[in-house]
């Protein structure tokens, strides 16, 4: 694809360069090669493009002009490469039809145009919208509701009456519905389950990513709002409610009866204790522990969770402990003599 129409398809500002080059592919700017485009979102990495061996560079409208290799200058790069790569990549299609292994419950509905994989097995009652892609070993259980456009890696499950919009995406392994966990003390010391009645409800565009869950809830639903992304090895407790378009990313853990907001940001392992609320517009950095309620649009961090700043500044802190110590016995000896 030419340079120039790669430009004119994102609606970009093509910079110092010649539109006729050809452009084979993306790739990151340390491998980049001369037939194919990079991007740079943060400026932090701008002495890299000097040395790129690309072909073109994705940028910022307002980044330094550059000698000697094009720029596309767009708002918001980052979501244009992503573009980009649509143009390259193609992923494989899935032809209408019902393969001879699956099993599909004659009470079943499954709307027109839809890929039903090898092994797969459409419970009793099952509704799915059309134009559906069901990959080997997905497993759907009796009463499910499911919308349009349903994508489903292989080996994903959905549990017994769960309800999932348009557009749902689960990669390999996710499961949805599975029972939560939820035990009362008996008398003696053992323990009684708790039957986890309530389903797991997945809004539009939601998607799961690789062996992540999403548990039922005892009582009521478990709730994933519309446009939220859910990242490999996440745990969504039963009775947890997760508002639009909010980032859970790896190993997030909510317990049970979370109240998550939306455009939250929780990064890489942060753990939100049972019956917390977390605001708005949160973000939780990587590892953070969270025992109580999260304000909206606040940025907090470590453990327990606190306001970013006060962490930062704590933990530079925490490193100079050694030092005071010495300090303070150094003062303590000369108090004492």
């Amino acid at each position: 694809m030419k340079l120039a129409e790669i430009a004119q398809r994102l609606g970009a500002e093509l910079v110092g360069g010649d539109g006729d080059i050809e452009i084979t592919g993306v790739a990151g700017i340390e491998h980049a090669g001369a037939s194919e485009i990079t991007f740079i979102a943060n400026p932090k990495y701008s002495a890299q493009a000097k040395t790129t061996k690309a072909a073109a560079i994705l940028v910022e409208p307002d980044f330094p002009a550059l000698d000697g290799t094009p720029t596309l200058r767009i708002k918001n790069c980052y979501r244009a490469f992503a573009q980009t790569i649509t143009y390259f990549y193609h992923p494989p299609k899935y032809a209408p039809g019902v393969h001879a292994t699956a099993v599909v419950d004659p009470s079943a509905k499954v709307g027109a145009d839809a890929h039903i994989g090898a092994y797969v097995v459409i419970g009793p009652n099952v509704t799915i919208g059309s134009s559906a892609v069901v990959l080997p070993h997905t497993v759907i259980y009796a009463g499910a509701t499911i919308g349009d456009r349903f994508f489903a890696h292989a080996h994903a499950v959905v549990r017994e009456f769960c309800r999932l919009g348009d557009d749902v995406v689960l990669q390999n392994g996710a499961v949805i519905g599975a029972d939560g966990f939820g035990y009362a003390r008996e008398t003696a010391g053992g323990w009684t389950k708790i039957v986890q009645s309530g389903a797991a409800v997945l809004g539009d565009r939601v998607e799961v990513q690789a062996n992540a869950c999403v548990d039922r809830a005892s009582i009521g639903e478990t709730r994933i709002g519309d446009g939220s992304k859910i990242d490999n090895l996440v745990q969504v407790g039963h009775g947890s409610t997760v508002g639009q378009d909010t980032l859970l990313c790896a190993q997030v853990g909510l317990a049970g009866s979370t109240e998550v907001g939306s455009r939250v940001i929780l990064a890489g392992q942060v753990g939100v204790a049972g019956h917390c609320k977390v605001g708005d517009g949160a973000v939780a950095t990587a590892q953070s522990g969270i025992p109580s309620d999260v304000a909206a649009n606040s940025v907090v961090s470590g453990y327990p969770a606190m306001d970013n700043k006060l962490w930062l500044r704590s933990v530079a802190a925490f490193a100079r402990l050694p030092e005071m110590v010495r300090e303070l016995r150094s003062l303590r000896k000369q108090h004492s003599e």
